[in-house]
């Protein structure tokens, strides 16, 4: 371990620092750094290079010259103390308390970029995580120990959105086990303040983990937000035995970060500007999401990220869908008729639902329900095509009842309150209520026993 103190830099550009003559150093080894002999801050080793290396300041390279600064290096990576009492506690983006409260006291550090996970002692996702929202719990149903991505726009409510799914999400028989870790990156003070005013207004703060980098914060700790909250998620998974539902928000301001910094190490652009080691990245985060053998715990990842000029082309969404098991799409066209959550069905799916739902673990109609909903509202939207053509007046009666079917489906099952949070029988019985608008023979997947059971009930 190098435990001098070097007392010269050989260069300070932007939040990066170069020092030379630096002799067994690692690769993210955070070192302290002293300015002036009194101011003290932390970086991180981003590049090795022989003898001199490149390192990230976290708290902003201000202040800090050639001739001012000393560097000692720690000989560990950036870790972080964990114990249960993190449960209703705000930390920053490098898991520091940021609400007053005392510090956390452990007899153990974990490292944040997390422990390697051997495929093989992977659990297969199962059960499902009720959210409370219908379009979700019903047609794109999270399993536990998935990671699901919304896909969202630049002024779309997906911040109302995860608030109400950290406040309503539940693993039934399991309330006492469960908790939230909520990360935010480059968020608005403002958004924080929501965030915390939501938690603490419907009493479900003493079950969330908050970790805010705020968007004046430096960009370098948006790059650690995420580490810290998913080490948070697995320590209570997989040592205190905990189902935690991990949401991330924004994942393209942190793209933009890494953007950011690797523009200011002058590595080689990819795709829009982003390094060409986007996608490792991006799966280095995701893939923390699951379930292991052995462990009694999980760990649920719902990431949110807003899609410039609502492109699902962009990087950072065509990337994530690679990785993740399906995504929820926000439809603008939805949210300008006003409808809440403004969820696309169509291009929104979960590819571990069927595992997850059916006899003994939804409602067994649960799985030809969803079939069906999916099938009708594409007629709708073909039904709707022609109406623009000839006119809805003069569609057959069959397509009128299509086109009443559409808008029956988005203003009684999508459209539900920001507060109002609905039991999966209560979301398939809003959802035969609105399919009672078809006639049966158009029900073509649900089996004649269960139209008979719920159709005219």
């Amino acid at each position: 371990m190098n435990t001098k103190e070097y007392l010269k830099l050989d260069t300070v550009v932007g939040s990066l620092i170069s020092l030379s003559g630096a002799e067994d150093v690692a690769y993210g080894e955070i070192i302290d750094i002293v300015v002036d002999g009194k101011n003290k801050r932390r970086g991180k080793v981003v590049m090795v290079d022989e003898n001199s290396i490149i390192a990230q300041v976290f708290q902003g390279t201000q202040g800090i010259s050639t001739e001012n600064t000393s560097v000692r290096f720690t000989g560990h990576p950036l870790e972080i103390p964990l114990s249960r009492d993190i449960l209703g506690r705000t930390f920053n983006g490098l898991g520091m308390p940021v609400d007053d409260g005392p510090q956390v006291y452990s007899s153990k550090k974990h490292n944040v970029n997390g422990r390697p996970m051997n495929p093989i002692s992977r659990r297969y996702p199962r059960n499902y995580l009720e959210t409370g929202i219908s379009a979700i719990d019903s047609l794109m149903t999270l399993i536990r120990g998935q990671k699901l991505p919304i896909f969202s726009g630049n002024g779309m409510p997906h911040n109302e959105l995860a608030a109400q799914i950290a406040r309503q999400a539940r693993v039934r028989g399991e309330e006492e086990n469960f908790a939230i870790v909520f990360a935010a990156m480059g968020v608005k003070h403002d958004d924080a303040d929501y965030f915390r005013k939501s938690f603490e207004s419907s009493g479900v703060l003493e079950r969330v983990v908050m970790y805010l980098n705020l968007a004046d914060e430096p960009v370098v700790e948006r790059i650690t937000t995420p580490r810290c909250a998913l080490t948070a998620a697995e320590y209570l998974a997989y040592e205190e035995g905990m189902h935690i539902l991990v949401i991330m928000t924004d994942m393209t301001s942190y793209g933009e970060a890494l953007r950011e910094i690797s523009s200011a190490r002058e590595e080689v652009p990819s795709r829009k500007g982003y390094p060409g080691y986007l996608y490792s990245d991006l799966a280095q985060l995701y893939e923390r999401a699951g379930m292991l053998d052995g462990a009694k715990g999980s760990v649920t990842l719902l990431p949110i990220l807003t899609m410039p000029n609502d492109d699902i082309t962009h990087p950072i969404p065509d990337l994530s869908g690679y990785i993740t098991e399906g995504q929820i799409v926000l439809s603008r066209d939805l949210y300008q008729k006003n409808i809440y959550p403004p969820i696309n069905i169509l291009p929104s799916l979960s590819r571990l639902m069927k595992d997850g739902i059916g006899e003994g673990m939804t409602r067994a109609d649960h799985d030809e329900v969803s079939s069906q909903l999916f099938s009708s509202y594409s007629r709708v939207q073909e039904v709707r095509s022609l109406s623009q053509i000839i006119g809805e007046e003069d569609l057959s009666d069959i397509d009128q009842k299509f086109m009443e079917f559409g808008r029956q489906f988005e203003t009684r099952f999508l459209t539900q309150d920001v507060d109002e949070s609905r039991s999966i029988e209560e979301t398939l019985d809003i959802a035969w209520e609105v399919l009672r608008v078809l006639p049966k023979e158009e029900l073509e997947r649900i089996s004649p026993e269960f139209i008979d059971k719920y159709y005219g009930s």
